[in-house]
């Protein structure tokens, strides 16, 4: 999307956890416990991916985006499909969109990536990144 920005990468958070859960120091019951209102969520809204379930290896994973912002108003906090996000990236000046990988057999999930849309991405060239998304990886900018 044009106007995505400040975008945050936590696969090495999930690479992390998973090596915990693999080795027996971590419990499947400890990752695998999404809620129902999660589970309904990537049922409802969810994004199914081509990636099986690091923890079941049984079903393949569906990404949920949610989205944040105070122009949102009662929408803050719902989950959206992606194919809504760029309407909205248009609409409104800046809004948070957290996505969220989930089972929704086992019920591992995980925070996947976060970033900002809006307009207010979309400032000439005189953008510290020249209009590019600004990657985060370990608290480092890209």
């Amino acid at each position: 999307m044009r106007t995505q920005r400040q975008v945050v990468d936590f696969s090495l958070r999930r690479r992390a956890l998973l090596r915990e859960v693999h080795s027996g120091r971590v419990g499947t019951y400890e990752v695998c416990d999404a809620s129902p209102y999660l589970k309904s969520a990537a049922k409802f809204h969810g994004e199914p991916t081509e990636e099986l379930c690091p923890v079941c290896r049984r079903e393949n994973l569906t990404h949920v985006h949610y989205i944040y912002g105070d122009e949102l108003r009662q929408s803050s906090g719902q989950a959206r499909r992606l194919a809504e996000l760029p309407l909205l990236a248009m609409t409104l000046s800046e809004f948070h969109v957290y996505v969220v990988e989930v089972c929704r057999d086992c019920g591992w999930n995980h925070l996947v990536e976060q970033y900002l849309l809006g307009r207010d991405g979309l400032a000439g060239p005189d953008d510290e990144a020249g209009g590019r998304p600004t990657r985060v990886r370990g608290g480092a900018a890209e």
